[in-house]
């Protein structure tokens, strides 16, 4: 008997970085994964040290196939559904434009990787990625988390915009009165979700 593997419709890059934040990005992959969207996921070892700061979601140590198993089973992936690639895969459709995915998150973004974004200098495969996103006029959108901004922060902001990315910055809302944390990370992953165009539940649209 032979399976057939599972379509999904659609495929977004996202990327983890070692800014604060990584209830946002794991988030963020929870629902894409729950709405049928393939993910490729790029995650910094700095975003690593972060996730096992800030949550309860102690990440094994071990290679990049040993992380993959261990998130695909706690976000309830398909087979085939979630690829981790590492720092180093230049061989990962991420890395050229003829293989890139049509949308990238960036989620975290750390003040750092804002710069070397905006700067094109692609030293790992995340900054790599966004190069690609850039130089293909693909979506990029980074969701940048420091407080606050300096001036070189801000400069990096309004090249990438110029550039065609969206900055979409981790500033919730509170007219929908949040309850609890969970309340306030799923308003910035909603305004994420909206913009990759993948329908979503948790926030209703203004005037609803």
């Amino acid at each position: 008997m032979i399976l057939q593997q599972a379509t999904f419709n659609k495929t977004v890059t996202l990327a983890m970085t070692g800014a604060s934040g990584a209830q946002y990005g794991l988030r963020l992959l929870q629902c894409l994964l729950a709405s049928g969207v393939r993910v490729w996921l790029l995650m910094s070892e700095a975003a690593q040290v972060v996730i096992n700061t800030e949550t309860d979601l102690q990440l094994p140590e071990g290679d990049d196939d040993t992380l993959q198993a261990f998130l695909a089973d706690r976000f309830g992936a398909q087979e085939g559904q979630l690829k981790l690639f590492g720092k180093r895969d230049w061989f990962s459709p991420v890395a050229s434009g003829t293989g890139a995915s049509a949308s990238m998150v960036i989620c975290p973004a750390s003040g750092g990787t804002l710069s070397a974004v905006a700067c094109g200098a692609s030293n790992n495969l995340i900054e790599r990625a966004a190069d690609v996103a850039l130089k293909e006029r693909r979506q990029l959108i980074l969701v940048p988390r420091e407080a606050p901004y300096s001036e070189i922060h801000l400069e990096n902001m309004l090249k990438l915009t110029r550039m065609g990315a969206m900055i979409l910055p981790a500033s919730p809302g509170f007219y929908q009165k949040p309850r609890t944390v969970e309340d306030i990370v799923d308003f910035v992953v909603a305004r994420l979700l909206d913009q990759l165009g993948v329908e979503q539940k948790l926030l209703p649209p203004w005037g609803e």
